[in-house]
């Protein structure tokens, strides 16, 4: 832990991916260690960082990148986990059992132990994000792991879209809430829509760290995949906001480059006590949220 035990040094990783699974865990690695010696603590991957975003298609050959858990790219974090002493969040494709898949994201701690894994629970299916072919939705619930360095809480794209995760993820005791992703632009839509839909995505995030008062750290990709006349711009733009919802920091569009930011948990007591949106909740009247809709007239 830092000197003052209440800072703690968060390191995003923003890198290109490539087509090789072997090529990208050396990326990362070496990205992990680099941040390491520019003091992170707890380093998160983009989503999926084994390969490309191959969910553009619906292509049964994409199932041969799964991996089990634990399987190689768990034991490349837990070796450079236990060799740095930082905690590592990786983003994977989990081969579960045959014909059953995850889009799981693992903890691992500073000494190298698995602390657990969290199954992401939302899952799109929109034109290049044919995601419910490939995953089935998580069953481990909104979780909160104890790290060295602090609890935190992980989530995964498009949980980022539903207050709903976050709030649970926060209520579970979260101080810090990683979202690893993959999102971009269809760059035919990118000069009419793409302010928006970037404007969209940094604000439903910072609104979830000023609803529960808790930081805020999402790690994007960046680079074009897919068809040349097509596929997807990621947008890069990874970034760390405070409790208070403000952006602390934030990368580049093209760039790959690894955010290194501090954060002060007792910023989180302050802001709740000034904000105290949690002590006000009005848990006796919310359970509605459990149904669909309420087609109540």
């Amino acid at each position: 832990m830092a000197a003052n035990e209440n800072h703690v040094r968060v390191g995003l990783i923003q890198k290109r991916a490539s087509a090789e699974p072997e090529t990208n865990r050396r990326a990362t690695a070496e990205a992990i260690r680099a941040a390491a010696k520019r003091g992170a603590q707890i380093i998160c991957t983009q989503e999926l960082f084994c390969s490309e975003y191959f969910c553009q298609t619906e292509d049964h050959a994409k199932f041969a990148l799964a991996e089990p858990i634990p399987g190689p790219s768990t034991e490349m974090l837990t070796a450079c986990a236990r060799e740095l002493g930082v905690v590592l969040i990786g983003s994977l494709f989990e081969r579960r059992a045959p014909g059953l898949y995850h889009n799981t994201a693992v903890v691992i701690d500073a000494d190298g132990s698995l602390l657990g894994m969290y199954r992401k629970m939302h899952i799109p299916d929109d034109p290049l994000f044919y995601e419910k072919f490939y995953f089935t939705p998580g069953d481990l619930g909104f979780r909160a792991f104890d790290t060295r360095f602090g609890r935190i809480g992980v989530l995964v794209c498009w949980d980022q879209w539903y207050p709903e995760g976050a709030r649970l993820t926060a209520l579970a005791g979260a101080q810090i809430l990683f979202y690893p992703t993959a999102i971009g632009w269809h760059p035919a839509e990118k000069a009419e829509f793409g302010e928006a839909q970037h404007d969209a995505w940094q604000t439903i995030q910072r609104s979830h760290a000023i609803a529960n008062g808790v930081y805020v750290a999402v790690p994007n990709r960046i680079g074009h995949e897919g068809a040349a006349d097509g596929g997807i711009e990621f947008w890069g733009q990874s970034f760390v906001a405070d409790p208070g919802g403000r952006v602390l920091a934030k990368a580049s569009t093209d760039q790959e480059e690894t955010l290194i930011v501090e954060c002060d948990l007792s910023r989180l007591d302050v802001q709740r006590t000034h904000w105290p949106f949690l002590r006000d909740r009005r848990v006796d009247a919310y359970g509605d949220l459990t149904e669909r809709y309420l087609d109540r007239r």
